[in-house]
């Protein structure tokens, strides 16, 4: 019996050194991207395992999660957002994982129209105090969306704000999720209502210029600025994935959003910029596709 037993307890300390020798070997050469439970399929440690059915939801960012331009014009309407809203023909991604008759008591929405990357760790602070089971993020159209092409915020300053909401919610609440969006792409959406004369009325009163100005344009230096905004949205789009690889219970959406085709059916009819109730409904499909999936994308 005491040989049987020394036995096992070799095997559980030569088990739980490997564990120690992993868990170093990940600290020294830093983590990989693809999430909480990679860890449990490559070798390895023990690494926090997604859940699927988080228990609650908040959600942080920009005029998208606000459901700005979605239901009258210039003004927000949350209750289609794609992340907590309330209407059923979005199906928002709480009602969702949630149901329907949980999205009030069970879901908060921390998003402020307008708001960059930089605002982001106080609206962290404010989703932490809810200890969610699942934190969104979409933020960063707004530092590409800027009066000028050089004033869209330098990705070193992005990298440094997203980490620190990131390192913020994880002090006050460790076990929170947190789901990640792709910034759009601005192009795209410039394309689509670039040719209706509405529209670009619309785009006059100050919507992402460095993008939308002068939209007919086909000189160089207009070309140039829009392909400019795009190539730094791909770079923040790359700081959202390198950064959340950095955290066990983060997930990004592997350029779902950046990639999607939004199209004139998807958009506001008010703008032609911001997701419409069905864009609205596309996003929450996504995001919905990503947090229940049992691995995170590549």
């Amino acid at each position: 019996m005491r040989t049987t037993a020394a036995r096992r307890l070799a095997r559980r300390t030569s088990t739980g050194a490997g564990v120690a020798a992993a868990l170093l070997a990940a600290t020294v050469t830093g983590c990989d991207s693809a999430g909480p439970s990679a860890g449990n399929e490559r070798g390895g440690h023990s690494a926090p395992r997604w859940n699927t059915s988080p228990a609650s939801v908040a959600a942080v960012g920009d005029s998208i999660t606000r459901g700005f331009d979605a239901c009258s014009v210039l003004a927000d309407c949350p209750e289609v957002s794609w992340a907590t809203g309330s209407d059923p023909a979005v199906r928002s991604l709480a009602a969702r994982l949630l149901g329907e008759a949980e999205v009030p008591a069970r879901s908060w929405n921390y998003a402020v129209t307008g708001s960059r990357m930089a605002d982001l760790p106080g609206q962290m602070a404010s989703a932490a105090q809810h200890k969610p089971g699942l934190v969104t993020v979409m933020v960063g159209s707004n530092d590409a969306c800027r009066p000028t092409a050089s004033s869209m915020t330098p990705v070193e300053q992005f990298r440094a704000d997203f980490a620190r909401a990131l390192k913020d919610l994880r002090t006050a609440s460790p076990a929170s999720q947190v789901y990640v969006s792709s910034v759009p792409d601005l192009q795209r959406l410039w394309e689509q209502g670039k040719d209706i004369p509405v529209v670009r009325q619309v785009w006059k009163l100050g919507i992402c210029q460095s993008m939308l100005a002068d939209p007919l344009s086909a000189e160089a230096v207009a070309t140039a600025r829009r392909e400019k905004v795009r190539a730094r949205v791909v770079e923040y789009n790359e700081v959202l994935r390198e950064v959340c690889a950095a955290d066990a219970l983060c997930r990004y959406d592997g350029g779902a959003v950046f990639q999607y085709p939004f199209g004139e059916e998807q958009l506001s009819r008010w703008d032609w910029f911001h997701p419409g109730r069905d864009g609205q409904a596309r996003l929450a499909e996504l995001a919905h596709r990503q947090v229940t999936a049992a691995a995170p994308p590549g």
